[in-house]
């Protein structure tokens, strides 16, 4: 990504830009609207899949289908405001990464869109559970320790940060709302975790018992393994998109 200077340059969003800075309040409204809302799509369609067939493959094809999209539109709809992060990896990525100067979050806005983003994500989880007349807050029991699965969103982290930190890179962030979704759509079948790849989401997830939940012992390993992550994707970002040096005359 390619963020704005602490708030006095507008701030580039997967997908598009505004003309002016908004205020941090709008912001901050972005990134709390839109985890929850990412999280409502991904709760209510795993409830909605389970409801439908009893196959699990069907049903996890569903839930990644309506997830692809949700979170497509979310980025389009949300990305001029506050980046589109919904993720306080990507935050605490693009925060570390431009913290030196340049464009990007600044640690005042970090501060305020990691508490947005994990309140959303638990309002975004009761929410679902409500429209499908399910306990509004009940503790998931999907245990997910398992080392292959940490390992699952250590590599699912590491894609996004890569895949979102390269298209800046490449001046491709406008391809961002299709590139990320249709990433994370992969990463639901590609890596052994189905790619929760979000800190957020994770929490939020653990309040649900539900397909997409997280059983609450989980979710320390999931954020550690996806901070790893986040820590690996940097690295390769700096790999791969390393400046070239100027040819000697």
């Amino acid at each position: 990504m390619a963020p704005a200077a602490a708030g006095t340059e507008p701030h580039p969003a997967p997908g598009a830009t505004l003309p002016q800075a908004p205020p941090l309040i709008a912001k901050a409204a972005a990134e709390l609207i839109g985890t929850a809302a990412l999280v409502a799509v991904v709760v209510g369609s795993g409830i909605q899949a389970t409801e439908l067939t009893k196959d699990v493959g069907l049903q996890l094809l569903a839930n990644s289908t309506a997830t692809v999209f949700g979170l497509g539109v979310l980025i389009l709809l949300l990305g001029p405001v506050s980046g589109a992060h919904f993720n306080p990896a990507v935050t605490l990525a693009e925060w570390w990464s431009t913290r030196r100067g340049g464009a990007g979050v600044s640690l005042r806005e970090t501060a305020v869109y990691v508490p947005a983003q994990i309140v959303g994500a638990i309002a975004g989880a009761i929410l679902a559970d409500a429209m499908f007349g399910e306990p509004l807050v009940k503790w998931s029991t999907h245990d997910r320790s398992a080392g292959h699965l940490l390992l699952g969103e250590v590599v699912a982290t590491a894609g996004l940060i890569l895949l979102i930190f390269g298209l800046a890179r490449a001046d491709r962030l406008r391809f961002a709302p299709v590139a990320v979704a249709s990433y994370i759509g992969a990463a639901y079948w590609f890596t052994s975790s189905t790619s929760f790849a979000n800190p957020a989401v994770t929490i939020g997830r653990a309040f649900t018992d539900t397909f997409a939940g997280i059983a609450p012992s989980s979710v320390a390993g999931f954020i550690a393994m996806q901070l790893v992550g986040a820590v690996v994707g940097l690295a390769l970002l700096a790999l791969i998109f390393m400046p070239g040096r100027k040819a000697a005359a």
